[in-house]
Protein backbone atom coordinates (compact mmCIF):
# COMPACT_ATOMS: atom_id res chain seq x y z
CA UNK A 1 0.00 0.00 0.00
CA UNK A 2 1.17 3.58 -0.54
CA UNK A 3 1.06 6.50 1.46
CA UNK A 4 1.27 10.25 0.42
CA UNK A 5 3.88 10.56 3.24
CA UNK A 6 5.41 9.38 6.41
CA UNK A 7 2.80 11.53 8.55
CA UNK A 8 -0.11 10.07 6.15
CA UNK A 9 0.89 6.46 7.02
CA UNK A 10 1.39 7.52 10.88
CA UNK A 11 -1.82 8.45 10.90
CA UNK A 12 -4.03 6.21 9.00
CA UNK A 13 -1.46 3.20 9.55
CA UNK A 14 -1.85 2.80 13.28
CA UNK A 15 -2.71 -0.70 12.57
CA UNK A 16 0.03 -1.72 10.71
CA UNK A 17 2.09 -0.60 13.24
CA UNK A 18 0.80 -3.04 15.71
CA UNK A 19 1.97 -5.91 13.72
CA UNK A 20 4.86 -7.04 15.63
CA UNK A 21 7.56 -7.63 14.36
CA UNK A 22 8.20 -4.21 12.41
CA UNK A 23 10.98 -4.04 9.28
CA UNK A 24 12.03 -0.26 7.84
CA UNK A 25 14.16 -0.55 4.85
CA UNK A 26 15.32 2.15 4.09
CA UNK A 27 15.84 2.99 0.65
CA UNK A 28 19.17 4.92 -0.38
CA UNK A 29 19.26 4.09 -4.20
CA UNK A 30 17.48 1.50 -6.65
CA UNK A 31 20.58 -1.37 -6.05
CA UNK A 32 19.01 -4.63 -4.91
CA UNK A 33 16.03 -3.11 -3.37
CA UNK A 34 13.94 -6.25 -4.26
CA UNK A 35 16.39 -9.06 -2.93
CA UNK A 36 16.28 -6.93 0.22
CA UNK A 37 12.63 -7.04 0.52
CA UNK A 38 12.00 -10.46 -0.21
CA UNK A 39 14.84 -11.41 2.10
CA UNK A 40 13.11 -10.22 5.00
CA UNK A 41 9.78 -10.65 3.88
CA UNK A 42 11.08 -14.29 3.47
CA UNK A 43 12.48 -13.92 7.29
CA UNK A 44 9.06 -13.60 8.58
CA UNK A 45 8.37 -10.22 9.58
CA UNK A 46 4.85 -9.11 9.45
CA UNK A 47 4.67 -6.15 8.21
CA UNK A 48 7.14 -4.45 5.92
CA UNK A 49 7.67 -0.51 5.31
CA UNK A 50 9.65 0.96 2.73
CA UNK A 51 10.98 4.38 2.58
CA UNK A 52 11.63 4.63 -0.80
CA UNK A 53 12.47 7.66 -3.66
CA UNK A 54 9.59 7.88 -6.05
CA UNK A 55 11.87 6.36 -8.91
CA UNK A 56 11.96 3.25 -7.05
CA UNK A 57 9.40 0.28 -9.14
CA UNK A 58 8.63 -2.67 -7.43
CA UNK A 59 6.85 -6.01 -9.25
CA UNK A 60 3.09 -6.13 -8.35
CA UNK A 61 3.57 -8.97 -5.88
CA UNK A 62 6.06 -6.81 -3.91
CA UNK A 63 4.28 -3.80 -3.74
CA UNK A 64 1.27 -5.42 -2.94
CA UNK A 65 3.18 -6.88 0.27
CA UNK A 66 4.94 -3.94 1.63
CA UNK A 67 3.88 -0.50 2.72
CA UNK A 68 5.53 2.73 0.89
CA UNK A 69 6.79 6.03 2.17
CA UNK A 70 7.61 8.22 0.01
CA UNK A 71 11.49 9.67 1.46
CA UNK A 72 14.72 11.29 0.82
CA UNK A 73 16.74 9.02 2.49
CA UNK A 74 19.97 11.61 1.78
CA UNK A 75 18.46 14.48 3.40
CA UNK A 76 20.48 15.89 6.84
CA UNK A 77 19.15 13.45 9.57
CA UNK A 78 17.22 11.63 7.45
CA UNK A 79 17.84 8.08 9.46
CA UNK A 80 16.44 9.23 12.78
CA UNK A 81 13.80 11.42 10.68
CA UNK A 82 12.55 8.66 9.66
CA UNK A 83 12.53 5.98 12.35
CA UNK A 84 11.83 8.27 15.56
CA UNK A 85 8.15 9.23 14.52
CA UNK A 86 7.46 5.20 13.65
CA UNK A 87 8.57 4.36 17.18
CA UNK A 88 6.73 7.11 18.70
CA UNK A 89 3.35 5.70 17.35
CA UNK A 90 3.95 2.02 17.92
CA UNK A 91 2.42 -0.12 20.38
CA UNK A 92 4.80 -0.30 23.43
CA UNK A 93 6.73 -3.87 23.32
CA UNK A 94 6.15 -3.96 19.41
CA UNK A 95 9.28 -5.00 17.78
CA UNK A 96 11.10 -3.05 14.82
CA UNK A 97 14.11 -3.65 12.81
CA UNK A 98 15.55 -1.33 10.10
CA UNK A 99 18.11 -1.68 7.53
CA UNK A 100 19.03 -0.40 4.27
CA UNK A 101 18.73 -1.55 0.62
CA UNK A 102 21.16 -4.01 -0.17
CA UNK A 103 21.80 -5.38 3.27
CA UNK A 104 20.39 -8.95 4.96
CA UNK A 105 19.52 -10.36 8.55
CA UNK A 106 21.02 -13.10 9.62
CA UNK A 107 21.09 -14.64 13.07
CA UNK A 108 21.85 -17.77 14.45
CA UNK A 109 19.72 -20.96 12.64
CA UNK A 110 17.48 -18.74 10.78
CA UNK A 111 17.11 -21.32 8.17
CA UNK A 112 15.09 -22.90 10.35
CA UNK A 113 13.58 -20.32 12.55
CA UNK A 114 11.79 -17.27 11.92
CA UNK A 115 12.46 -13.78 13.13
CA UNK A 116 9.21 -13.99 15.37
CA UNK A 117 10.55 -17.23 17.05
CA UNK A 118 13.46 -15.55 17.62
CA UNK A 119 12.09 -12.41 19.12
CA UNK A 120 10.25 -14.22 21.44
CA UNK A 121 12.95 -16.11 22.71
CA UNK A 122 14.70 -12.75 23.25
CA UNK A 123 11.82 -11.39 24.99
CA UNK A 124 11.73 -14.27 27.76
CA UNK A 125 15.08 -13.41 28.50
CA UNK A 126 13.75 -9.39 29.29
CA UNK A 127 15.47 -8.64 26.07
CA UNK A 128 14.42 -5.19 24.56
CA UNK A 129 17.14 -4.68 22.26
CA UNK A 130 19.61 -7.26 20.15
CA UNK A 131 23.29 -5.94 18.76
CA UNK A 132 23.56 -6.56 15.00
CA UNK A 133 27.18 -6.83 13.38
CA UNK A 134 27.17 -5.38 9.74
CA UNK A 135 29.25 -7.51 7.94
CA UNK A 136 30.41 -6.42 5.07
CA UNK A 137 29.93 -7.61 1.99
CA UNK A 138 31.48 -7.03 -1.58
CA UNK A 139 31.65 -8.31 -5.59
CA UNK A 140 35.14 -10.00 -6.17
CA UNK A 141 35.82 -8.12 -9.30
CA UNK A 142 34.92 -4.85 -9.49
CA UNK A 143 35.42 -4.59 -13.37
CA UNK A 144 32.30 -6.89 -13.74
CA UNK A 145 30.95 -4.83 -10.83
CA UNK A 146 31.29 -1.69 -10.69
CA UNK A 147 29.39 -0.64 -8.19
CA UNK A 148 30.56 -3.69 -5.94
CA UNK A 149 27.30 -5.61 -5.73
CA UNK A 150 26.93 -9.66 -6.83
CA UNK A 151 25.23 -11.38 -4.53
CA UNK A 152 26.01 -14.50 -6.62
CA UNK A 153 29.76 -14.21 -5.68
CA UNK A 154 29.70 -12.27 -2.66
CA UNK A 155 32.89 -12.20 -0.67
CA UNK A 156 33.16 -11.23 2.86
CA UNK A 157 36.03 -10.56 5.90
CA UNK A 158 37.03 -13.79 7.72
CA UNK A 159 39.26 -11.54 10.13
CA UNK A 160 39.81 -8.26 11.55
CA UNK A 161 37.13 -6.94 13.51
CA UNK A 162 37.81 -6.20 17.14
CA UNK A 163 36.12 -4.17 19.91
CA UNK A 164 37.28 -1.36 21.94
CA UNK A 165 35.46 0.17 25.36
CA UNK A 166 32.65 2.57 24.97
CA UNK A 167 33.95 5.61 27.38
CA UNK A 168 31.34 7.38 29.21
CA UNK A 169 31.74 11.01 28.71
CA UNK A 170 29.33 11.72 31.92
CA UNK A 171 31.34 9.69 34.21
CA UNK A 172 34.96 10.46 33.65
CA UNK A 173 35.50 8.67 30.22
CA UNK A 174 35.24 5.27 32.40
CA UNK A 175 33.91 2.39 30.15
CA UNK A 176 30.10 1.77 29.99
CA UNK A 177 28.68 -1.47 31.03
CA UNK A 178 28.59 -4.03 28.99
CA UNK A 179 28.45 -1.49 25.52
CA UNK A 180 31.63 -1.72 23.17
CA UNK A 181 32.43 0.05 20.08
CA UNK A 182 32.88 -2.74 17.21
CA UNK A 183 35.36 -2.06 14.10
CA UNK A 184 36.33 -3.84 11.44
CA UNK A 185 35.55 -4.68 7.48
CA UNK A 186 35.72 -2.16 4.80
CA UNK A 187 35.07 0.17 7.19
CA UNK A 188 38.93 -0.51 9.19
CA UNK A 189 40.84 -1.69 6.03
CA UNK A 190 39.72 1.79 3.73
CA UNK A 191 39.55 3.73 7.21
CA UNK A 192 41.03 7.01 4.89
CA UNK A 193 37.93 7.07 3.18
CA UNK A 194 35.79 6.92 6.24
CA UNK A 195 34.96 9.73 8.56
CA UNK A 196 35.89 8.62 12.42
CA UNK A 197 32.14 8.73 13.33
CA UNK A 198 30.86 6.20 10.66
CA UNK A 199 33.74 3.56 11.15
CA UNK A 200 31.74 1.56 13.90
CA UNK A 201 29.90 -1.74 12.35
CA UNK A 202 27.55 -2.25 15.45
CA UNK A 203 24.14 -1.26 15.19
CA UNK A 204 20.54 -2.09 17.65
CA UNK A 205 18.66 -2.74 15.02
CA UNK A 206 16.36 -4.64 16.25
CA UNK A 207 14.83 -3.19 19.54
CA UNK A 208 11.37 -2.85 21.37
CA UNK A 209 9.42 0.32 20.92
CA UNK A 210 8.31 1.71 24.36
CA UNK A 211 7.80 5.66 25.48
CA UNK A 212 10.27 8.47 25.36
CA UNK A 213 12.80 5.86 23.37
CA UNK A 214 14.82 7.53 20.45
CA UNK A 215 17.33 6.72 17.99
CA UNK A 216 20.49 8.29 17.85
CA UNK A 217 22.15 8.92 14.49
CA UNK A 218 25.18 6.90 15.51
CA UNK A 219 22.69 4.11 15.55
CA UNK A 220 22.51 3.90 19.55
CA UNK A 221 19.44 4.71 21.91
CA UNK A 222 18.74 7.21 24.19
CA UNK A 223 18.04 4.21 26.82
CA UNK A 224 21.69 3.09 27.58
CA UNK A 225 20.37 -0.57 28.22
CA UNK A 226 19.52 -0.63 24.77
CA UNK A 227 22.89 -0.09 23.90
CA UNK A 228 24.37 -3.47 25.95
CA UNK A 229 25.51 -6.25 23.93
CA UNK A 230 24.18 -8.82 27.26
CA UNK A 231 22.41 -9.00 30.10
CA UNK A 232 23.94 -9.20 33.71
CA UNK A 233 23.54 -12.58 34.08
CA UNK A 234 24.74 -14.37 30.48
CA UNK A 235 25.15 -14.32 27.18
CA UNK A 236 21.90 -13.62 24.91
CA UNK A 237 21.89 -13.52 21.34
CA UNK A 238 23.10 -11.19 18.62
CA UNK A 239 22.66 -11.09 14.86
CA UNK A 240 24.57 -9.53 11.74
CA UNK A 241 23.60 -7.85 9.38
CA UNK A 242 25.25 -8.56 5.64
CA UNK A 243 25.93 -5.30 3.83
CA UNK A 244 27.02 -4.25 0.56
CA UNK A 245 26.39 -0.12 1.59
CA UNK A 246 30.29 0.48 2.77
CA UNK A 247 31.25 -1.10 -0.93
CA UNK A 248 28.87 1.00 -2.79
CA UNK A 249 29.63 4.22 -0.82
CA UNK A 250 33.34 3.57 -1.53
CA UNK A 251 33.11 2.70 -4.92
CA UNK A 252 30.31 5.94 -5.29
CA UNK A 253 32.40 8.35 -3.45
CA UNK A 254 34.61 9.97 -6.49
CA UNK A 255 37.40 10.65 -3.69
CA UNK A 256 37.89 7.09 -2.54
CA UNK A 257 36.34 4.95 -6.14
CA UNK A 258 39.50 5.75 -8.28
CA UNK A 259 41.88 4.16 -5.50
CA UNK A 260 40.50 1.42 -4.68
CA UNK A 261 40.86 -1.41 -7.41
CA UNK A 262 39.59 -4.47 -5.51
CA UNK A 263 38.40 -4.73 -2.16
CA UNK A 264 39.77 -8.62 -1.56
CA UNK A 265 42.62 -9.33 0.40
CA UNK A 266 44.30 -12.44 2.20
CA UNK A 267 41.37 -12.66 4.65
CA UNK A 268 38.73 -12.91 2.00
CA UNK A 269 36.45 -15.32 1.75
CA UNK A 270 32.57 -16.58 0.03
CA UNK A 271 30.23 -15.14 1.78
CA UNK A 272 27.95 -18.70 2.05
CA UNK A 273 24.42 -16.68 3.09
CA UNK A 274 24.01 -19.02 5.83
CA UNK A 275 24.13 -18.39 9.93
CA UNK A 276 26.59 -21.56 10.38
CA UNK A 277 29.81 -19.35 8.73
CA UNK A 278 28.90 -16.32 11.04
CA UNK A 279 28.67 -18.27 14.23
CA UNK A 280 32.01 -20.24 13.15
CA UNK A 281 33.83 -16.54 13.07
CA UNK A 282 32.39 -15.37 16.26
CA UNK A 283 30.74 -12.66 14.51
CA UNK A 284 27.00 -13.57 16.08
CA UNK A 285 26.31 -15.14 19.29
CA UNK A 286 23.54 -17.85 19.77
CA UNK A 287 23.40 -17.28 23.46
CA UNK A 288 20.94 -20.10 25.67
CA UNK A 289 19.17 -20.38 21.83
CA UNK A 290 19.86 -24.15 21.48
Amino acid sequence: MDYASLEAFLDKGKAVLAQSPLALILIEDLVEVDSTIRHHLAAGFRTVLVFAPPALELPEDLAALVHRVPFNMHARDALTAAINPVIAACPETTWLYYCYNAEYLFYPFCEARNVRELLAFHTEERRDAMLTYVVDLYAPDLGRNPNAVNLTEAMMDRSGYYALARPDPANGNLPKERQLDFYGGLRWRFEEHVPWARRKIDRIALFRAQKGLQLRPDHTFNIEEYNTYACPWHHNLTAVIASFRVAKALKFNPGSTFNIQSFNWFNSVPFEWQSQQLMDLGLMEPGQWF
